[in-house]
């Protein structure tokens, strides 16, 4: 039986920084869990741009399109904000989720005990957080037509059309309540039925779904209540479903509650492949930080993590993906923190190859 397949795309700022302690972890997984991967690497967004003159070369493209997962680092910097829009290097990534129709887009916002001083909410209230929110990632108010900016009159009109089809919703739907099926049988759904067609339809179709998951608890929440009730009492809620626009505010609301985006990681699913497993890219939350990049400052767990997701989701392989989330989880229990983590006195940050090392430590001390 062929490995799986991983094609890495590192990208730019300190996308290669942060990959190179997953790749670490990678190569401890075939040595110590006798779990080895066909990995290949190639270029995207920026770095793509120089060397192609496009962020995400076509031969790039059809090489993400059969292998088994894509793990990409991070794309842009100032670098390249001159260039036109149709070739900044956030339209690699974009490109990627398009054609490879990455639909259900999970971003966990999982608040870490020894973390739990440095989010913005009282401790109490973060401490022991771990709640998935899927987000509906290629339709809705960002992809719909028409759109555009017209003259009306004698002023400019932007215009925008949130559109959703029955099969769009559901098919993310049934996303979430698998996941939901997986973590706690609870799905809260998000949507503005209230003011908007597009939330009727969203919380029709979603209550039609959920009679083939009877085990799953599911709820309907306006997603201005839900903003709401995440930052007054993140814990109520497991898995959260919404549309893109919602989801795309709501995941970033829920990543703060975690204190830092550099421990964030997420994953884009689509459609089952022939051989059971969904296409599927995982990224850290994180942009490219280009003002630190190549200084080793870099925290890599979201990376790391992105990476886990990916053990769990694309290989099932959920007990080693425990596995590795144990291990950062007791690093920052010892008090390893990059600077993007510091707080408490008299603590040094430690690199970002320190911090791979204290995880392939803490891996190996599982064994």
């Amino acid at each position: 039986m062929a490995n799986p397949s991983l094609l890495i795309l590192a990208g730019d700022g300190i996308g290669p920084e942060v990959m190179a302690e997953v790749t670490r972890i990678i190569d401890w997984y075939g040595a110590k869990r006798g779990m080895a991967f066909d990995v290949s690497e190639d270029l995207v967004g920026g770095a793509a741009y120089d060397a192609h003159g496009t962020p995400l070369h076509d031969d790039t493209m059809a090489r993400a399109q059969e292998v088994d997962a894509v793990l990409l680092g991070a794309v842009g910097g100032p670098k390249y904000d001159a260039l036109d829009f149709s070739v900044k290097p956030e339209r690699g990534l974009l490109r990627l989720r398009k054609e490879m129709d990455l639909y259900a887009n999970l971003r966990p916002a999982q608040c870490f005990d020894a973390l739990a001083d440095f989010s913005s909410l009282k401790k109490d209230v973060v401490a022991g957080l771990d709640i998935m929110i899927v987000r509906e990632l290629t339709s809705g108010v960002y992809f719909g037509e028409p759109r555009g900016i017209i003259e009306e009159g004698n002023e400019r009109v932007g215009i925008n059309t949130q559109r959703y089809t029955e099969s769009e919703i559901d098919r993310v739907a049934r996303s979430a309540f698998e996941l939901a099926m997986r973590r706690g049988n609870k799905l809260c759904s998000m949507e503005k039925a209230n003011v908007m067609e597009s939330g009727i339809l969203w919380r029709e179709v979603v209550t039609r779904v959920g009679a083939d998951y009877p085990e799953v608890e599911l709820s309907h929440m306006y997603a201005d209540a839900g903003a709401m009730q995440l930052t007054r009492w993140p814990k109520q809620f497991d898995v959260i479903v919404t549309d893109n626009l919602f989801g795309d505010l709501l995941s970033d609301l829920a990543a703060m509650l975690t204190g830092s985006l550099g421990m964030l990681p997420s994953a884009s699913l689509g459609a089952p492949m022939a051989n059971g497993r969904p296409k599927a890219l995982y990224e850290p939350v994180h942009g490219s930080a280009p003002d630190i990049a190549g200084q080793g400052k870099a925290n890599p767990i979201a990376c790391i993590l992105s990476f886990a997701m990916a053990l769990r989701y694309s290989f099932d392989a959920g007990g080693e993906a425990d596995r590795l989330e144990r291990a950062v989880e007791q690093v920052l229990a010892d008090g390893k923190r990059t600077a993007d983590l510091l707080g408490e006195e008299g603590v040094e940050p430690v690199t970002t190859s320190q911090m791979g090392d204290a995880v392939l430590a803490a891996l190996d001390a599982s064994l």
